[in-house]
């Protein structure tokens, strides 16, 4: 059973974060793609090459998710997924406090946690690729 919950807990991360990788790189599921959403980092304060970190910012997501939900490098996906939520904290979320009502880190805290956790188990052993 202990295999069946890593794996629902990878996909539903993982692929929720290609999702939003997606978002950003493709413009996909209502997203704003590169260009709206370097824009929207603008409005935050990161003015200076906003297309591009918002490329690097859908690539660890995107990437990060799908290493994460299929199992394959899982530890690496985390880290991607870490990174992002730890930029998302110092960036978006942090001066609101903890609580998500707030617009604080709160999920993002849940995220990084359940991320480290993962990769600190392993992902089991419902893999994409054959585990020795």
């Amino acid at each position: 059973m202990e295999d069946l919950g890593l794996l629902i807990i990878r996909l539903a991360i993982g692929l929720t974060f290609m999702g939003h990788g997606a978002q950003k790189l493709f413009g996909w599921f209502g997203g704003p793609g590169p260009v709206g959403f370097g824009e929207w980092l603008g409005t935050i304060g990161i003015k200076a090459g906003g297309k591009t970190w918002a490329i690097l910012a859908g690539l660890f997501e995107l990437v990060g998710g799908l290493l994460f939900s299929t199992g394959v490098l899982t530890w690496f996906g985390a880290i991607l997924i870490v990174i992002v939520m730890i930029d998302a904290i110092f960036t978006v979320h942090g001066k609101n406090g903890f609580w998500l009502t707030e617009g604080g880190f709160e999920y993002n805290f849940i995220l990084i946690a359940v991320a480290l956790g993962v990769a600190l188990i392993g992902p089991g052993n419902y893999v994409l690729i054959y585990k020795m």
